[in-house]
């Protein structure tokens, strides 16, 4: 008779943990299906506000399709050693259709707190119109100073790729580094010159319009 009361003891705490979970499950998809549309309108429109804060003169923003070359020594070879990968790219146009440059999101798995996803504009001259942080976790009061520190730096540079200083930077290729967030800076510097390598190829005709 102990056996069988146990027996229906565990059914029965078995079935209400089942329920439990199960209730759960539907809440969890309930919410998750709720809030699935404004997360993706949100997230739209951090990348359109990343777009214009880069491009500034653009009337809008039409994603391209674009390949990284691969093979020995490739551009894809070289962003892997930066640790770099690159991820939506769009053509910047005036009013009038024109194309005035592109924006390219990277993204570098070098940070100090993780991965930082950062937006750039290059224009048809190659210049860097400048970059944009959508996405970075780093240390407080150290990292996290380079929106203020590094990205006032890349503003307005041509150059083919820029490497960092601690010591004051004495030419437009080079950027002062974070005074103790020497990863930072470097993660930064790097997502930028991978950014550079496909922009330069994208300004050679590398790309098609989707």
């Amino acid at each position: 008779m102990k056996k069988n009361s146990d027996v229906k003891i565990m059914l029965k705490e078995a079935g209400i943990l089942f329920a439990i979970t199960l209730i759960a499950g539907l809440v969890l998809g309930f919410v998750y299906e709720l809030t699935k549309e404004p997360i993706r309108i949100q997230q739209e429109k951090a990348i359109q506000e990343a777009c214009a804060a880069v491009f500034e003169d653009a009337a809008g923003f039409d994603k391209i399709e674009y390949a990284v070359p691969e093979g020995e020594a490739s551009m894809a070879e070289s962003l892997a050693e930066k640790g770099v990968e690159i991820g939506t790219i769009y053509a910047a146009a005036d009013a009038g259709g024109s194309c005035l440059g592109y924006v390219i999101e990277t993204v570098t798995h070098e940070g100090y707190g993780g991965d930082i996803i950062l937006y750039m504009g290059v224009r048809m001259d190659g210049t860097l119109n400048g970059i944009s942080l959508l996405e970075i976790s780093e240390t407080p009061g150290l990292g996290l100073q380079a929106e203020d520190v590094l990205v006032p730096q890349f503003k307005d540079k041509n150059t083919e790729e820029f490497t960092y200083t601690k010591t004051g930077s004495k030419a437009d290729n080079e950027i002062d580094a974070i005074s103790g967030a020497t990863v930072t800076t470097q993660a930064i510097v790097n997502a930028v010159n991978g950014g550079l390598e496909v922009a330069a190829d994208l300004l050679k005709g590398g790309a098609d319009n989707e």
